[in-house]
């Protein structure tokens, strides 16, 4: 058994947030967790995207998420869950005005095959696989290979 409390697990920034990353601090090996506090304005990730390895679960604490999804927008308050499963492209931020905390569950642990709907500039194929890098992310086309050093777009 490991037991921690969120806030002795240190925090880092991701898209403006604060996250704090349960996974390590509870030995997780199959599932991904982490905290998020979001202040007015701020987002779970830096824009639209899918896990195609991974099925992730948002859990709203307190205030209320606003999730963009290509069939429109999904608000999750607080008390309530939303479910993406692998290919589903998402976004989420907070919205409002007051701070947004939510658990973010992703399952199994580690996803390695993430994809943003941009138009690849060799073939039009519209799901690029992100790759994350030192400086930023690689883009690269799944159907003829290309490769990008930013955003194709």
């Amino acid at each position: 058994m490991e037991h921690t409390a969120v806030e002795d697990v240190e925090s880092f920034e991701r898209a403006g947030a604060s996250v704090r990353s349960l996974t390590e601090a509870l030995g997780l090996e199959d599932v991904a967790i982490n905290h998020y506090t979001l202040a007015a304005g701020e987002r779970f990730s830096s824009g639209m995207h899918t896990h195609e390895d991974q099925e992730e679960v948002f859990y709203v604490l307190s205030g209320e998420a606003v999730f963009e999804t290509p069939d429109g927008e999904v608000t999750v308050s607080a008390g309530e869950a939303v479910r993406f499963a692998p290919g589903d492209y998402q976004t989420g931020k907070n919205a409002g005005d007051e701070t947004v905390e939510a658990l973010a569950l992703g399952a199994p642990k580690g996803s390695t095959d993430v994809r943003v709907p941009f138009p690849c500039t060799e073939c039009e194929s519209e799901n690029l696989r992100a790759i994350p890098g030192d400086d930023g992310f690689t883009f690269e086309c799944p159907e003829c290979g290309e490769s990008f050093g930013a955003s194709p777009v």
